[in-house]
């Protein structure tokens, strides 16, 4: 007789506690539905619904060009984390291309005064808010872009091929306070020595930076991203960036950019 009353206790507890279990698988698949659904409702109203997208960008600043790679994870309906990781050169207002005609032989073009190409890197944090509905599926979705993050300046040398002293020799040279060749004797120049010239002597500057940005996602299906994106960008260093000859050094750039972006969302 005791062990039926055990078996049958075993079995009643067993059953609660399955049941128990069941309901609650129930009801999270309830509630999974129920999110479903209105995410679904949302997206037909309009709304940008993802769990996580993944962005390319090119832009053009009012100081030169970049690319950056975003990833975003939405926390609501309206916001969303944004993660980038950024590259690009800054270009000085008072670069002037020169070229040089030796014979026959036209050499590369070069910048009259210049001493360092300056590239930055930037890794920052963001947050996209949804400010504007598509209201269809053809519409314009335009959402507000505000974060900051590192930006580290790198300089690489800006090297000119001159005229070597003995017959056709060449050599490349660098600044080092050599205003002769940079600024007074430009005939001397034959043109720049090329892209790759200098960048295992790239020197880096840490700093930061911050934007804000309005993003118009034209995309007509809410799994692709195409967009446009207009912003102002602040970046500050921890010394000033030697660019240019005869020119104002600084440590605080200030940009206009637009950028075309094309991305997923899953």
């Amino acid at each position: 007789m005791k062990n039926i009353v055990l078996i049958a206790i075993c079995t009643l507890i067993v059953t609660v506690g399955y049941s128990q279990n069941r309901d609650a698988k129930q009801q999270k698949k309830a509630e999974r539905r129920e999110q479903i659904n209105r995410m679904i409702s949302q997206e037909e109203e309009g709304a940008i619904i993802f769990q996580k997208q993944t962005v390319f960008g090119v832009k053009l600043n009012t100081d030169g060009y970049g690319m950056f790679l975003e990833t975003g994870r939405m926390k609501t309906a309206r916001k969303s984390n944004l993660y980038s990781l950024e590259i690009g050169e800054r270009k000085h207002s008072k670069e002037e291309k020169l070229s040089t005609i030796t014979g026959t032989y036209l050499s590369n073009p070069y910048i009259y005064g210049k001493i360092n190409n300056f590239y930055y890197a930037k890794i920052g944090y963001a947050q996209q808010r949804l400010i504007g509905n598509k209201g269809n599926k053809n519409g314009v979705a335009i959402s507000a872009i505000y974060g900051g993050g590192l930006s580290a300046g790198l300089l690489k040398p800006y090297y000119l091929k001159v005229a070597g002293r003995q017959g056709n020799s060449t050599a490349d040279v660098k600044y080092k306070n050599n205003d002769s060749i940079f600024l007074d004797n430009p005939g001397y120049v034959l043109g720049s020595s090329g892209f790759s010239k200098g960048f295992g002597e790239l020197k880096f500057t840490p700093g930061v930076y911050a934007k804000t940005a309005l993003r118009f996602d034209y995309g007509r299906y809410n799994e692709l991203v195409s967009a446009i994106e207009v912003g102002l960008n602040l970046e500050v260093y921890s010394k000033k960036m030697p660019w240019m000859l005869l020119q104002k050094e600084k440590r605080m750039f200030f940009q206009a950019y637009a950028a075309i972006e094309f991305g997923k969302r899953k």
